[in-house]
């Protein structure tokens, strides 16, 4: 629970407590010690990013093939399928992130960058840097891209339209927020590699499949983080109109299809365990999840969300009990059955 919280008009909700996540970890590994088995790298995940990025290519050639007459179909089919491949995929490179698939750290960004082909656009070695910490500095506004600018968030305001707006440019808002943090930069030799992987399969793209495959493909990265059900995770992961809980797990039947992307409470608790482990912690310690709060429909909650006026993109906690770049407290580290780091890795700045 959080404590000496005041909601604050036109500001995020306030909290000088810690994030709840390391120290319901520890909770949990000596309650059930049993959870360390779950604690393994899935390298049959990497072939699941690579049937995606063949499932996505094959169908901008396709498209490619009817050309823009079947601009619609494309829009359609890009709505049903390619935004659930494309959001699949997106938490394959999260699992990358966490080193989570293979043991060698530049195999895992190997398949960060393919899985992040589709998406026509070099984000996946960004991503790692501020998930990284994300993770270790949640709520913390000079740390954490996760929480909106400022200036952003009282651009949107409440009104449905620009909620809706901000949800399908959602991408855009994000190559916002890196800048102002503090002692982090993302220009290394994989930032390169990645940038020079996206070019290369663009241009493929444009050759092999002609400008209505790429056409395809856009829809797709756009829907797989905007308007759609699946876009609807960016809400349920942290915003929040009850500061006495900030993080919100989503248990549908969409779990199925985002790789359980919605176990988020299982997954900042123990970021060591892979994505198809997720539910078997939850399952293993159910007293510490049972009495949280959570969703159960994506899609609700994206409706909710754009008409709902209590929501904006303020309906965040931040956490003010740290300035001046002072470190959290270290994350409980503990001996997994197969060598895992429990929480996200330290990364050198």
């Amino acid at each position: 629970m959080m404590h000496n919280l005041r909601p604050m008009q036109a500001a995020f909700y306030q909290s000088e407590s810690d994030q709840p996540h390391p120290g319901r970890a520890r909770a949990i590994i000596k309650a059930h010690p049993e959870v360390r088995q779950l604690m393994v790298r899935n390298p049959w995940t990497a072939l699941i990013a690579l049937s995606v990025v063949v499932l996505q290519t094959s169908l901008a050639f396709c498209f490619g093939k009817l050309g823009f007459g079947y601009w619609w179909l494309s829009l359609v089919i890009a709505y049903c399928v390619g935004a659930f491949a494309n959001h699949a995929n997106y938490v394959i490179i999260h699992d990358a992130t966490h080193n989570l698939i293979f043991r060698n750290k530049s195999w895992n960004k190997l398949v960060g960058i393919l899985a992040d082909l589709p998406n026509l656009n070099p984000g996946a070695m960004g991503f790692r840097v501020y998930h990284l910490r994300h993770h270790s500095h949640q709520g913390d506004y000079e740390h954490d891209a996760d929480l909106a600018n400022h200036w952003e968030a009282r651009l949107v305001g409440n009104k449905w339209y620009r909620k809706a707006i901000w949800l399908m440019l959602f991408p855009f808002f994000q190559l916002t927020r890196p800048p102002r943090l503090k002692a982090i930069t993302m220009w290394d030799r994989w930032f390169f590699v990645n940038f020079a992987c996206a070019v290369a399969y663009d241009v493929g793209v444009v050759y092999f499949c002609g400008w209505p495959g790429f056409l395809y493909l856009a829809f797709s990265f756009f829907f797989s983080i905007g308007l759609h059900p699946v876009g609807a995770r960016w809400i349920q992961e942290h915003y929040t109109n009850d500061p006495e809980q900030e993080t919100y797990s989503y248990y549908g039947p969409i779990n199925r299809l985002a790789l359980n992307m919605g176990y988020h409470n299982e997954h900042h608790d123990l970021p060591s365990i892979p994505w198809n482990n997720l539910p078997k912690l939850r399952a293993m310690a159910p007293e510490f999840y049972n009495n949280l709060k959570y969703h159960s429909s994506w899609s609700r909650l994206l409706f909710e969300f754009i008409f709902d006026k209590k929501y904006s993109l303020f309906s965040r906690i931040e956490r003010t009990k740290r300035r001046n770049d002072e470190a959290p407290p270290s994350p409980p580290m503990l001996q997994a059955t197969t060598p895992v780091a429990l929480s996200a890795e330290t990364i050198t700045i």
